[in-house]
């Protein structure tokens, strides 16, 4: 369990907080592309780490992303005009380049100076395979954007959604760090699905419900393997990263199936955004993949039109349409809509220092203990560490002899995030 105090310095993301100082260290995925189709069209609001900003692609079709209210009265600039690659307010005019620059006061005399004097807050952003990517830290201390390998191959090998989920960022990170409850919260849902019941490491998970956890610690963040019995000479490891301080990654279930990845966004202290990445190192999608992933499949979720909001949330017992069941569990059919459920069944934020952890929540506690010592650290003045090719690794489903003693050295070339270096998962 956590101590109150670092609690409290876990839970605050906003600007003037020691974790949320941390967290405008890293790059973060702000929205999709194709939340902004059209130049100088309608803008998006956007909340993130407990700021209200609004985006926007100019005219020349590079996405903006500033703060929404204008820093003469604090009108909305959802309602400004957005035309010549500037952002112009529209209650008295004042005008704004990409940077924040102020660049026309309309309202004020042909020779003030005062423009000249107000910046707009203004955060870069950069647009990679569907997403777009912003840095709200220091500029001075901006990092390259992370080699993550969704980010490095071909488009057409990416697929990525987003959702809402309604509780503090790290109650559904977790989840990906816990490889335990696989046999138990998904065990229907593994049993009784074609793609995982061929294959043998399906019944791996279902018959080792105590997995071996064991880390290593990587300049980015950890490996986290899971071991489990697989047959007489050899365990099954499934094995993903962490990469600080909010990415997980996912290995396949389905031999040559796509990979997957996370990254669990704040919007505030109480609420998500919940990027999902599915991508192949070696291949497109297929269009079969695809339709399942917009349909809301996998780590993808079925949305309500129109919005972000997951079809199966609270209001429904995550299970929106289902038939009537003994017990609330049994109508949740779906991987993600139980990872949901159960997460958000915590409340949207929990008191950690009311936890019981065990021996396979070692990745949940070094994985708060590097964010925390992370936090502490910046406000000693050491800023985190940014190395793009950190991130340049990914997740894999094998099975090794039982005399390997060094899995993480058995499975450190199929983990580069290199196309002639993919192997299929077991």
């Amino acid at each position: 369990m956590l101590t109150p105090e670092d609690h409290a310095l876990l839970a605050a993301t906003g600007p003037k907080t020691p974790m949320g100082a941390y967290l405008r260290h890293f790059w973060l995925p702000a929205l999709l592309s194709r939340e902004l189709p059209e130049r100088d069209g309608t803008p998006v609001r956007v909340r993130l780490l407990s700021e209200d900003l609004i985006a926007f692609r100019n005219t020349s079709g590079d996405v903006g992303l500033m703060r929404e209210f204008c820093a003469h009265r604090g009108a909305s600039l959802y309602f400004a005009r957005y035309a010549e690659c500037a952002v112009r307010c529209w209650y008295h005019g004042w005008k704004y380049e990409l940077d924040g620059t102020c660049t026309d006061m309309p309202n004020e005399p042909p020779t003030s100076t005062f423009k000249d004097k107000i910046t707009q807050q203004a955060y870069p952003c950069v647009e990679r395979n569907g997403v777009i990517w912003t840095y709200m830290g220091p500029r001075a201390s901006r990092p390259p954007l992370p080699d993550l390998e969704w980010l490095t191959v071909p488009e057409d090998n990416t697929y990525t959604s987003k959702r809402i989920q309604q509780c503090h960022w790290t109650q559904g990170m977790e989840g990906d760090l816990d490889s335990s409850h696989l046999g138990f919260l998904h065990q229907e849902a593994i049993g009784r699905t074609v793609e995982h019941a061929t294959y043998e490491s399906a019944r791996w998970m279902l018959e080792d419900s105590n997995p071996k956890i064991e880390l290593v610690d990587t300049d980015g963040g950890m490996l986290i393997g899971s071991r489990r019995q697989a047959d007489g000479k050899s365990y099954y490891w499934r094995i993903n990263q962490w990469f600080a301080p909010w990415y997980t990654t996912i290995p396949a279930f389905t031999g040559d199936g796509p990979l997957a990845g996370h990254a669990w966004i704040p919007i505030d202290d109480e609420t998500t955004w919940v990027f999902a990445f599915s991508y192949h190192p070696t291949r497109a999608l297929t269009e079969g993949e695809l339709v399942h992933m917009r349909g809301g499949s996998a780590i993808h979720s079925e949305l309500i039109p129109g919005t972000f909001a997951p079809v199966h949330n609270k209001s429904n017992g995550y299970a929106a349409g289902a038939p009537d069941a003994k017990q609330p569990w049994m109508r949740i059919q779906n991987f993600q809509d139980q990872d949901v459920a159960i997460t958000e069944s915590m409340g949207p934020l929990y008191d950690r220092t009311q936890e019981h952890l065990g021996s396979t929540d070692n990745a949940i506690i070094q994985s708060r203990r590097r964010i925390i010592n992370g936090a502490k650290a910046l406000m000693n003045g050491q800023a985190p560490r940014a190395n793009a090719r950190d991130f340049s690794l990914r997740p894999v489903s094998v099975k090794l002899d039982r005399d390997i003693v060094k899995w993480s050295e058995a499975v450190a070339e199929p983990m580069e995030a290199r196309p002639e270096t993919f192997m299929a998962s077991v």
